[in-house]
């Protein structure tokens, strides 16, 4: 694996030929593994016609009648902006942009790799301190329109998060870290996937040398399905669903919390 060929590559690029030269496996966890309970978080805080509702339905509020709206065109997406802003109005009306958080997009995060310091990896939407560190980065699946894979992407966006939220961390006079835990989503239409993405100053200074790491990294995932004899292409436009959909959400919020806290400045 030591005689792979390494390129300097932006994070939009990586496929997974990269995440085996960086010694990198990704592995499916059950909703009780991954998010750590049996128990279903509440949607009681919602308005119960933003979830139950149609995407054609009139007889609704104005807010949720926006977010249907993105939602359907985000499921007959033909310009992957949709998808973008329909994820991002999905985080923050779960509660994702807390007081002295925002959520972004289209943030562009500096990647340093194979020894050249001008590559990037460009966020689809990504949660943001008021200080600028990236504490949950969401990537979306551009098969559709460029035949890229989104799951290599969002991994090496979390690479470029852990040296960005570090160069912050140097320039705020803290110590950095030698490891963070980067919350991820991927969305392939309106389906969301959770990752957890644990990357170590070792995997990052294997990037940035373009080497390969002794030290395997193992990032953890959970799709988003509602059974084995359902459609695999249903997503958010369907209720139920919808239904699941913002459960692992919230879920998510308060798994990911906990990670981003480590390194919150």
């Amino acid at each position: 694996m030591a005689n792979l060929i390494r390129s300097a590559k932006s994070g939009s690029d990586w496929t997974y030929n990269d995440l085996v030269t960086y010694n990198i496996t990704v592995v499916t966890q059950s909703p009780q593994d991954f998010f750590r309970t049996n128990t279903e978080p509440s949607l009681g805080g919602l308005d119960p016609s933003l979830i139950n509702s149609t995407v054609d339905a009139d007889n609704v509020g104005d807010s949720t009648s926006r977010y249907l709206t993105y939602l359907d065109l985000a499921t007959k997406a033909t310009q992957e902006s949709w998808i973008d802003i329909f994820a991002r109005e999905t985080l923050i009306i779960l509660g994702f942009e807390e007081r002295g958080l925002a959520v972004g997009m289209g943030f562009r995060i500096p990647l340093t790799i194979c020894g050249d310091v001008r590559r990037t990896a460009q966020t689809d939407v990504c949660l943001l301190s008021r200080r600028s560190t990236i504490l949950l980065i969401l990537q979306e699946d551009k098969t559709l329109f460029n035949g890229s894979d989104p799951e290599p992407q969002v991994i090496a966006e979390a690479i470029a998060a852990y040296q960005h939220n570090n160069t912050k961390r140097q320039k705020e006079r803290l110590p950095t870290l030698d490891t963070m835990i980067i919350p991820c989503i991927t969305m392939v239409g309106t389906r969301p996937t959770f990752y957890l993405v644990p990357v170590s100053r070792a995997l990052s200074t294997a990037v940035m040398n373009g080497q390969y790491p002794a030290t395997p990294t193992r990032v953890v995932k959970c799709a988003t399905f509602l059974g084995p004899n359902r459609r695999f292409s249903e997503g958010m436009e369907s209720p139920e669903y919808r239904r699941l959909a913002f459960k692992r959400f919230i879920a998510f919020k308060r798994l990911a919390k906990g990670y981003w806290q480590t390194f919150l400045v």
